[in-house]
């Protein structure tokens, strides 16, 4: 074995091996040969899958409703949120100041319009309704106002819904901007971080290999034995 290839039993492994053919590439590695910080900013892109992938906008509102004002129905108090998607339609037509009474006159006159046969006529099918709205003395105007009310508030709560879903879409967009340039900023910051101790790393080996040349002049016995009987080297081996 040659006296140069013997010079990790002699020191802690902080000597530069190097041949006639060493290039700038190989101060960047450690003394097993391995990369020291060539990988890190790969490893980072691998972590987050390679660039940050852009985020997709949210589905634009039906145009419909997101464009219009909503009618000012909701005057005495706003309509529940519809969590997960769920109406409370009652509560909705309360907040539109309509009658729990009315609602109910409503929802029974449908369920009579549903309860009869498919086939039936479509004549004889009113003839039926407003019969049986007359025995039970409601007055049918009464009904129709309580219908085009209800759906009147339906359609005032859609459209409140979509102006709050695009004010929130609008501001969550803005803070993804201001995090994706945080992103960017911290991405350029790691990575000159790396390239600085990258640049390090480089001309302190390079020193090294300077220093070194004086020991390897000195050979390799007379550096051991002082590495052995100094009290501020460490010998390897020993910790």
């Amino acid at each position: 074995m040659s006296e140069k290839k013997g010079w990790g039993h002699t020191v802690l492994g902080w000597f530069v091996v190097q041949d006639d053919a060493q290039s700038a590439d190989a101060l960047l590695t450690d003394a097993d040969g391995a990369p020291l910080l060539s990988s890190i900013v790969d490893a980072a892109d691998a972590r987050s899958g390679s660039a940050f992938p852009p985020i997709p906008p949210p589905p634009p509102l039906p145009s419909s409703t997101s464009a219009q004002p909503a009618p000012k129905v909701f005057s005495k108090q706003p309509p529940p949120a519809a969590k997960g998607g769920s109406v409370d339609f009652a509560k909705v037509f309360a907040a539109a100041d309509i009658d729990a009474q009315e609602q109910d006159r409503v929802a029974k006159s449908v369920d009579l319009l549903r309860s009869l046969p498919a086939d039936t006529a479509p004549v004889v099918k009113k003839q039926i309704v407003e019969a049986s709205l007359k025995a039970f003395g409601v007055p049918i105007d009464k009904i129709i106002e309580t219908g085009v009310e209800e759906i009147q508030a339906l359609e005032a709560y859609i459209r409140a819904g979509a102006a709050d879903t695009q004010k929130k879409s609008d501001e969550s967009d803005q803070r993804i901007r201001t995090l994706e340039e945080s992103i960017k900023e911290l991405r350029a910051e790691m990575q000159q971080c790396v390239a600085d101790q990258q640049a390090i790393i480089k001309a302190c080996n390079e020193k090294k290999l300077e220093v070194q040349q004086i020991l390897e002049f000195f050979g390799q016995e007379a550096v051991a034995k002082v590495v052995h009987e100094s009290p501020k080297l460490i010998e390897p081996g020993k910790k």
